[in-house]
């Protein structure tokens, strides 16, 4: 049977209205790819750059000693972590009031709330400041390895000036980040990064200062990125937000404080599960080798999680997709990337055989923890942009605490596998966390331009390929 005019006339124009509604997909994708990488790309750089500034230090000194590498390690996940999530969370708090003031045009108060802040966290860490300075005594309580606790003990104390770098970093972001002025911290992180670098190999290497060398290096490189920050807020490009030191920074100070809380212990229940879980490796046997292998991937991983954070700044309704997208690409990337180079990789923290082969054999762990982790943080954003704070923090908590921490002291310890074990249970507690936010999503009364089932249907099966193929490795 031969098809009528009035047929032949419907199909052409349901081809046309495909062919128009891919365009208009394919146009709309693009202007919100190109949407959120002018917000996301300074942000990347700024986290990855401040990171990478630890990051090039466990490089640098990995290769002094095993021992040397699992003291910085214990400082860095264990002590800054700590210090990290408490001045990045106080640092949120401003984030919010410098939100409103400029959503209400009232740019002259975010020079106070600057000013507030900043007394708030250098007050934060002069009472921390004891934490550095008992480090050895703090871990050996707490049945770490001597050798470790006496070297990270010593590099703490060395270390302390950046403690209050951080008091200010933060702050001063956040004022810089309210006015949209990324790029500028970018800039100043990527010169600072670049600087650290040669300073490492200067001081280091060629004139072999050793851990104390490392201390001085980072302490400049930190100091050198806050000043830097500083200065451009002081002189004079932002008339209206900065006139200059005012008294008013000592008012009202309970309230900030209380927002200031809040905010931390949002964001350290979060951190401090890395921390948690440095220590419980450190109670295996032979706990130098351990610590550097589950330090050297833990480090891998949290340096690709700056990227996924920086679209995690970028979300908003509109830009969800988007940012799904693109993150979930990267975190393919790097867990091939991964995958490949698992016995190459570890080569450039340790010359030790032992610590090589260790951290190799977590590769296929990483490289899946790498894989969720370049979607949950996007997904965290989603959640909590759209005022689910509170179901946030009880996912964490249940996921990480109450199911991963367990969970992985189980397999470690009773099933006597070690820092795999461990790495298990971490693993197994940001998949359930993925999943449930997954489920939180999808079910939400999103509209069309909102993140959509289909993204997420797409990353679960990019999840299940993994799988199968860490299966079939295994």
């Amino acid at each position: 049977m031969k098809p009528s005019t009035l047929d032949i006339e419907n199909e052409k124009e349901v081809q046309i209205f495909n062919v128009d509604h891919v365009e208009k997909m394919g146009s709309r994708t693009w202007d919100e790819s190109k949407k959120l990488w002018k917000i996301a790309a300074p942000a990347i750089l700024t986290t990855v750059a401040q990171f990478s500034i630890g990051f090039v230090t466990v490089a640098f000194v990995g290769h002094l000693g095993e021992v040397e590498l699992a003291a910085v390690s214990v400082v860095q996940n264990v002590l800054e972590g700590f210090v990290f999530g408490v001045m990045l969370g106080m640092g949120s708090a401003l984030e919010t009031l410098c939100g409103q003031a400029v959503g209400a045009g009232q740019y002259e108060m975010l020079g106070i709330y600057l000013q507030k802040s900043c007394v708030i966290t250098l007050v934060t860490a002069l009472f921390l400041s004891p934490l550095y300075i008992f480090t050895s005594p703090i871990l050996k309580l707490l049945r770490q390895s001597k050798s470790i606790s006496h070297l990270a003990g010593k590099y703490a104390r060395w270390v302390i000036p950046q403690l209050f770098a951080y008091a200010l970093n933060f702050p001063v972001q956040k004022f810089l980040q309210a006015q949209s002025e990324v790029w500028v911290m970018a800039v100043i992180s990527l010169l600072g990064l670049g600087i650290h670098v040669f300073l490492n190999w200067l001081v280091v290497i060629k004139l072999g200062k050793g851990l104390l060398g490392a201390a001085i290096v980072e302490n400049v490189s930190w100091c050198l990125v806050v000043i830097a920050q500083m200065v451009y807020v002081v002189s004079g490009f932002f008339p209206v937000s900065w006139t200059g030191l005012s008294l008013k920074a000592f008012t009202s100070l309970y309230r900030f404080l209380k927002l200031s809380l809040a905010s931390a212990i949002m964001l350290c229940l979060e951190l401090w599960y890395y921390t948690l879980v440095i220590l419980m490796v450190g109670w295996l046997k032979n706990p130098e080798i351990a610590v550097d292998a589950i330090s050297i991937c833990m480090n891998l991983e949290l340096w690709t999680l700056m990227i996924t954070l920086g679209f995690h700044v970028a979300i908003s309704e509109i830009l969800c997709r988007s940012a799904v997208v693109s993150s979930t690409l990267f975190g393919v990337v790097f867990t091939g990337s991964i995958l490949a180079t698992k016995s190459v990789f570890p080569r450039m923290f340790s010359d030790k055989a032992e610590v090589i082969n260790e951290t190799s054999k977590l590769g296929y762990f990483l490289a899946a923890t790498i894989l969720l982790n370049s979607i949950q943080p996007v997904l965290h954003g989603v959640a909590v942009g759209a005022g689910w704070q509170v179901s946030v923090a009880l996912v964490n908590i249940g996921c990480y605490y109450v199911f991963g921490l367990p969970l992985g002291a189980l397999v470690g310890y009773k099933f006597d596998l070690g820092v795999r074990g461990i790495w298990l249970g971490m693993l197994s507690g940001c998949l359930l966390q993925t999943v449930v936010l997954v489920l939180l999503v999808s079910r939400a009364n999103w509209n069309q331009e909102v993140c959509t089932l289909h993204n997420v249907v797409v990353f679960l099966v990019l999840i299940l390929i993994f799988g199968i193929g860490f299966r079939g490795h295994g």
